[in-house]
């Protein structure tokens, strides 16, 4: 009987509890820390203000645009961005990482080490910029599709004790999109799946400027910071000994 589990396993139980722990571990912590970094309204208020004067200044506002298309369109469409945004960030990674552990359990130290380095960095954006997300500011136009089209909101119970309403900047939706769409495209041998993943990252880029949760300068500070983190790791990797993020299928 344990020869049989232990063969389930590439690299025996025990590793596999210990890199659950880790990640588990690391999001549980990683969340408190982002519902306690920054709670200052004036200062998350005015940097979103800032944001919307700069892309309207550059006529690069298109985010109320694409909410009332989006609104427009409603049905499924419109319940499909709203649960895109909740299961990209947890849900989508977690399958992800699970596959890439199984089956191409060479890379997984790899695409682990690159999200919880983009998310290490991310975290301190959103203590040295708090910014509140496009939702928070109905008067100009913005809408929270989340609060009138999904059963599952900001204000539901654990979402708001262990969320910061501030942290728009940057996008983590937009750079963990990013990372587990590229690593998996080049992890899968499928090419359909693999364009499949390739349009992930766009996908959830929309989903969550349509939701009103991101401006689109969130996520290119996003797609930024998954860029900082790849280097920062292949810098490390090449002084010593630390896994680099996978992005070949070898």
């Amino acid at each position: 009987m344990r020869a049989r589990i232990a063969a389930v396993f590439p690299r025996g139980p025990a590793d596999f509890l210990l890199q659950l722990g880790i990640w588990l571990g690391f999001v549980l912590a990683y969340q408190v820390a982002r519902g306690v970094a920054d709670r200052d309204t004036g200062q998350a208020f005015a940097n979103g203000q800032w944001i919307i004067d700069l892309q309207r200044s550059t006529s690069s506002l298109v985010e109320i645009e694409l909410q009332r298309v989006v609104l427009a369109a409603g049905g499924f469409l419109l319940d499909a961005l709203n649960w895109t945004y909740w299961l990209s960030q947890f849900a989508v990674i977690g399958v992800a990482l699970i596959w890439i552990y199984f089956f191409r359990t060479e890379a997984f130290a790899g695409v682990r080490n690159w999200l919880i380095a983009a998310n290490l960095i991310g975290l301190l954006g959103y203590v040295l910029v708090p910014t509140a997300p496009p939702r928070m500011f109905p008067g100009e136009g913005f809408v929270d599709t989340l609060a009138y089209s999904a059963s599952l909101n900001h204000g539901s119970g654990l979402v708001e004790l262990a969320s910061n309403p501030y942290a728009a900047m940057p996008s983590l939706h937009g750079a963990d999109a990013l990372i587990v769409g590229l690593a998996m495209a080049t992890l899968v041998r499928s090419w359909p799946l693999k364009a499949l993943w390739l349009l992930w990252p766009a996908w959830v880029w929309f989903a969550v400027m349509a939701t009103g949760n991101h401006f689109w300068l969130d996520i290119a500070a996003g797609i930024a910071v998954a860029g900082l983190a790849y280097a920062l790791l292949a810098w490390a990797g090449r002084r010593r000994d630390v896994p680099r993020p996978a992005l070949s299928g070898s």
